[in-house]
């Protein structure tokens, strides 16, 4: 284990940049999705199709296709992206197809009358939306997006193809240097599951602090 202790800070840049993509990733995700499922519930009908459209076509692909497209395919389109951000571009669009559906099936589980109820009161669509529907159905969505996320967070090891340094990249380098697998393959492994470990139990916090409130 010494070689892996004297890499360390090595090992901890790429875990940083785990991090950093899975965080990034999950805001714009979360934004993606919130659109998405509004537009399929909400959207006139040429918005709802391309909408259904896009998580069918997101949800049927690899990400790991969807990550070589936009870094290799667009190149003949003349956009060359840096592979940061083509990483976090990917994993926004694969992780905000899969958020929408969970999203939309909250905002469907949120009686019809409550909005109805608001509308009466004279609130429009979007405050109702805004202080009565959404607040709820993320409660509801909590925890399969958190799910979602640590599987995401899992996920960003597909950017290494695109020679982005994350963690399995960095093992990857470092295994490639001393010529020894299992050390640095067991380490990153303790490293993922500590970092799904913590999301996990930010998530449960957030889900009952927000069972006080809603």
């Amino acid at each position: 284990m010494d070689i892996v202790l004297d890499n360390l800070p090595f090992l901890f840049q790429g875990a940083y940049y785990t991090l950093l993509i899975t965080i990034v990733s999950m805001f714009f995700g979360s934004v993606i999705a919130a659109i998405v499922a509004v537009a399929r519930l909400k959207g006139p009908r040429p918005i709802r199709w391309i909408a259904r459209a896009y998580v069918s076509i997101i949800r049927g692909t690899p990400t790991l296709v969807q990550i070589i497209i936009i870094y290799y395919g667009l190149v003949d389109y003349g956009i060359k992206l840096e592979p940061l951000t083509t990483g976090i571009i990917a994993l926004s669009i694969s992780i905000g197809a899969y958020l929408s559906e969970t999203l939309r099936g909250a905002l469907q589980a949120i009686p019809k009358g409550q909005m109805e109820a608001a509308y009466a009161s004279g609130l429009t669509p979007f405050q109702t939306m805004k202080r009565i529907i959404f607040p709820q159905a993320i409660r509801i969505a909590i925890p399969p997006a958190g799910n979602t996320f640590i599987g995401m967070l899992k996920e960003t090891s597909l950017v290494s193809v695109i020679t982005v340094t994350e963690l399995l990249r960095s093992a990857q380098l470092l295994i490639a240097q001393y010529y020894v697998y299992m050390p640095f393959y067991l380490s990153i492994a303790l490293m993922y599951w500590i970092m799904s470990t913590g999301f996990s139990a930010i998530l449960e916090r957030w889900e009952k602090k927000l069972s006080i409130y809603v």
